[in-house]
């Protein structure tokens, strides 16, 4: 599947540039919370940021890339590529608008949020929608069960460590984000708004 390749190409060089080359990518294409005269915050950084993953943990990137290979396929045979590529970047936008709002309401710190994360929940619901019973397994730990349940779980899971403030230093809203985008896209395309 042509998108989810380059996906998986694009996501892995900026991993490797960022480790790798000191360019100050966070600071010009992390998503940065737009608060006071000194903020970083760019435009283009609410899909940039999506490129990016944390260098200090391996497992960011490994996780999120083994979903994006794991839902993206089925779901790019599903829609086609075009409209595909307009799901995955609509989460990818919603996920970070989400986010912004969220920690600007609560006034969070001005740390920048980088991951494939709100995209790829985005691809988690529509996998668990379109292909309800299909049997997914969970990592950690490994738990078999259908994708509409797993969907369920990872929601709810987010919810919670959002609204309680646990798991801290993961970005919950901009997770439930991706799903709202998501969700939405689904709804266009059930009106006949999919056939690009």
């Amino acid at each position: 599947m042509p998108v989810t390749q380059a996906l998986l190409v694009a996501n892995v060089l900026a991993y490797l540039l960022m480790t790798m080359s000191g360019l100050p990518m966070m600071d010009l294409f992390a998503l940065w919370p737009p608060s006071g005269f000194f903020s970083k915050f760019e435009p283009w950084q609410v899909v940039t940021y999506s490129f990016l993953h944390s260098p200090e943990s391996i497992a960011h990137i490994v996780f999120n890339m083994f979903a994006l290979y794991t839902f993206g396929g089925p779901i790019e045979r599903l829609f086609g590529s075009r409209f595909y590529a307009l799901y995955y970047f609509a989460c990818v936008v919603s996920a970070a608008i989400c986010h912004l709002v969220v920690t600007s309401w609560l006034g969070g710190p001005p740390i920048p949020t980088v991951g494939a994360s709100g995209g790829v929940y985005g691809l988690l619901l529509a996998y668990g929608l379109y292909f309800p019973h299909h049997r997914v397994m969970l990592l950690i730990p490994p738990i078999p069960m259908n994708a509409r349940t797993l969907v369920f779980v990872f929601a709810a899971l987010e919810l919670f460590f959002g609204v309680t403030g646990t798991a801290a230093g993961v970005a919950h809203f901009a997770h439930l984000g991706g799903m709202l985008g998501g969700w939405l896209m689904i709804e266009y395309r059930k009106r006949g708004g999919g056939k690009l």
